[in-house]
This record gives C-alpha cells, sequence and structure tokens, in this order.
C-alpha cells in the first residue's frame, strides 16, 4: 500500500509538473480571467504587433511569443474553447481538440492578417482596400552611417480606438442607416428640364457612407472610430547602408477600419557636418562620402609641399586614427590625390555585423592643397630669389620655351 501510495504521489507531482509547464494562457496576454472581449482583443492588438516576425527579423524568441500570444487569443476570444480551458486547464482543452478531430491550432499569421483586415505574410487583405503609405525623412550624421545605429522618431498616427474597437460604438451596438438601409449609397434625382429626370448616386450623409448608424457614441473616438496617437517608431541603422536608403514598416502608415493599413517608409538623408554635433572632435565628421568611399582634403604650407618632413593623424569615424605624411625631401604635387584602401566606408551587406560576414571598406581618397605666402619680408624675398635664380641658371627649364608660343603678340591689320 505505501509503495502505491508513493507511486500515485509521484504521477501527481509529474502531471502538476506538467501543467506548470504550460503557461498560463491570460498570463502570456497579461490580463486576468474575468477580463472582457475588449481586453482580449486590445492586448492581442498590441502582443502580436510588438512579436510579429517582421517586426523582429531573426529573433527566435520573438517569433515563439508571437506563436504563444496568437494560441492564448485564438483559446481566449471563442466562448466554447475559454469555458473549457477555465474548467479543465491545458489537459481539458486537448481533450476537446482531439474529440473534435484533432484540429490543432490554426496559422498565426492567418490569425493576424483576419484580425488586422492585413498584415499577415502578405500584408494584403482581398477585402479591404489598401490605404495610402506615409513616408518621412529623418537625418543621420555620417558617423551613424558609417557605425551604425539605433534611433527613434515620433508621429502623430491615426490608429483603430482601442476602447470601441473601432466600432465607434461605446456600448458595442451599431444599427442599420434606416436612410439607405445598410447601403450606404442613395440615390438623388435632379431635375433637368419638365419630364427630365437625371439619377446619381452619392454616399449617404446620414451614415457617412458606412450603411451603420451609433445611437451611443464612443467618448474617446466620439464615434469616429479611430483616435490620434503620438507614435514612437525605432529605427535601425545598419553599418555602410546608403543615403536615401528607404526602411519599410508593413502596415505601420494610419489605420482604419475602412482599410488595411498602409506601408511607413522611412528615408535615410544625411545631415550636414557640424561641430556642435561633433563632441569627440572626430576630423571623420567632415568626411565627404560617395558610395563606399570617403573623400578628405589635406591643406599644407609651402615648406611641407616642397620640402617635406611632415605628418598628420586623422580621427576617424570610428575613432582610429589615419596617419599621412612625408619624409624629408619628398614632394608633394598640389592637387595630388592619395589612395588609402580600407579607410572608406563599410560596404553593406544584408548579414550585418554577424558570423556570417565581415565587413569590406570602400577608399579614402585625400587630395592635397598648397598654400603659399601672399606676403613676405623684403629679406625673405631676396633670399629667395637668389636661390631660385642660382638654380635657374643651373638646371632650370624656360617653359615658355618649350611651349612653342610665340615671344611677341601677333601684329593685326588696321581696317
Amino acid at each position: 500500500m505505501l509503495l502505491n501510495g508513493l507511486a500515485w504521489g509521484i504521477l501527481l507531482l509529474t502531471l502538476v509538473q506538467l501543467a506548470a509547464c504550460a503557461e498560463d494562457y491570460y498570463k502570456i496576454l497579461g490580463v486576468d480571467k474575468q477580463a472582457t472581449d475588449r481586453q482580449l482583443k486590445s492586448a492581442y492588438r498590441q502582443l502580436s504587433k510588438k512579436f510579429h516576425p517582421d517586426k523582429n527579423p531573426g529573433d527566435d524568441t520573438a517569433h515563439d511569443k508571437f506563436v504563444e500570444v496568437s494560441e492564448a487569443y485564438e483559446v481566449l476570444s471563442d466562448p466554447e474553447t475559454r469555458a473549457i480551458y477555465d474548467r479543465y486547464g491545458h489537459d481539458g482543452l486537448e481533450s476537446h481538440r482531439n474529440g473534435h478531430g484533432g484540429g490543432g491550432h490554426h496559422d498565426p499569421f492567418d490569425m493576424f492578417s483576419r484580425f488586422f483586415g492585413g498584415g499577415g505574410r502578405s500584408g494584403r487583405s482581398p477585402g479591404k482596400p489598401r490605404g495610402h503609405n506615409k513616408e518621412f525623412q529623418i537625418q543621420i550624421s555620417l558617423h551613424d552611417f558609417y557605425n551604425g545605429a539605433d534611433t527613434q522618431f515620433e508621429w502623430d498616427r491615426q490608429q483603430i480606438c482601442d476602447h470601441c474597437d473601432g466600432s465607434g460604438s461605446a456600448d458595442g451596438k451599431v444599427e442599420r442607416c434606416n436612410v439607405c438601409g445598410g447601403q450606404g449609397m442613395r440615390v438623388i434625382k435632379h431635375q433637368l428640364a419638365p419630364g427630365m429626370f437625371q439619377q446619381m448616386t452619392r454616399p449617404c450623409d446620414a451614415c457617412g457612407g458606412r450603411g451603420e448608424t451609433i445611437k451611443h457614441k464612443c467618448p474617446h473616438c466620439h464615434g469616429r472610430r479611430v483616435v490620434r496617437k503620438t507614435t514612437l517608431v525605432d529605427v535601425k541603422i545598419e553599418r555602410g547602408v546608403a543615403r536615401g536608403e528607404r526602411l519599410v514598416y508593413e502596415n505601420e502608415a494610419d489605420e482604419s477600419p475602412d482599410w488595411v493599413a498602409g506601408d511607413l517608409v522611412v528615408h535615410l538623408a544625411e545631415k550636414p557636418p557640424s561641430m556642435a554635433n561633433n563632441e569627440k572632435r572626430q576630423d571623420g565628421a567632415f568626411f565627404r562620402r560617395k558610395g563606399d568611399d570617403l573623400y578628405w582634403t589635406e591643406v599644407l604650407s609651402l615648406r611641407e609641399a616642397w620640402m617635406g618632413d611632415w605628418t598628420r593623424n586623422l580621427t576617424h569615424l570610428d575613432d582610429h586614427v589615419v596617419r599621412l605624411g612625408r619624409r624629408r625631401g619628398e614632394v608633394v604635387q598640389p592637387g595630388l590625390v592619395e589612395t588609402l584602401p580600407g579607410e572608406g566606408m563599410p560596404k553593406w551587406h544584408e548579414d550585418g555585423d554577424s558570423v556570417y560576414h565581415k565587413h569590406e571598406f570602400g577608399n579614402l581618397y585625400v587630395t592635397y592643397e598648397v598654400i603659399l605666402p601672399d606676403q613676405m619680408e623684403g629679406s625673405m624675398q631676396n633670399e629667395f630669389w637668389g636661390l631660385w635664380e642660382k638654380w635657374r641658371a643651373k638646371k632650370g627649364v624656360d617653359l615658355h620655351k618649350d611651349s612653342g608660343r610665340p615671344n611677341s603678340p601677333p601684329v593685326r591689320d588696321e581696317l
């Protein structure tokens, strides 16, 4: 008897542990057991959008959470399965499913598409028109284009009212319009002449073309079914992404019960460099970008260009130092362009910074400009003149003579 009692105790403990492994559907949605249908819908609306794989590419945890949220809402949104779950838990729910042919769970993406009227895997719905896209331009510094960054911006987005779930009714009751008979359209006769009439079809004025009227309007949206809310958009800038790149957030434009939300399109523009936004005093903040390459102009004095023996340290966009210089006796011609391989922009790749991809870099092109002195002291002028004359007499080249140009201007005939 003792052994039998122990065996039953172990079995009971195992069942309790198995039941504990299955997370409570109410906890998954973040609601209590007395939650109304409206509260369930609101919770599913927020969580399914938060964890949708399109918003979390490559994140398996978010994908699993999206599936859990969909499964929880699938069960709790149906009065029959919710009652079975409340009374018998997960085991009772599985028995019910097995007794009805073992239907299992629905595709979470199909549920998402049905709930939002689009925005599943394809973001389309055959039953509703598609809303307009919303486009924004944000300015990103060259530093962030080079290193990658996470930023945010806000916009005033039209959203379906959470309090009435887009019905516009405070009590959830919507009545058929008695003016258009629920058609949303009215036929208007217009007299052109005695005995001549023209028929025109136009949206019903009484219901706004919806075919429904609301007796008790929602106090939050005032019957409009939608509200304006400040929405925060997270923007991820990947290393080396091009200027003018378009980041597309599917079905994140203005919402409405009457259409499938269009896309939110964010255009990336480069912010002009500024010392005020260059706390680290990076020289790279003033690079000029062209594709995957960077450009820089370095100014040299006459002595440096002529005699060499100089160095420069450029602080790049990720704080590493690029060293420029010439040894003594190395001449730099004005306008010379020096190529520094691998010191340009990171070349964008769809794998980003991952074990599957190592960033390659473009080139940095340095153009040298020589500044000549515009004033000299008399003694310096005499010393330079004497030096030039000495070497011109010894090894000088007459550039005018070599050019083949005439020594005197041509004589013109007078008219």
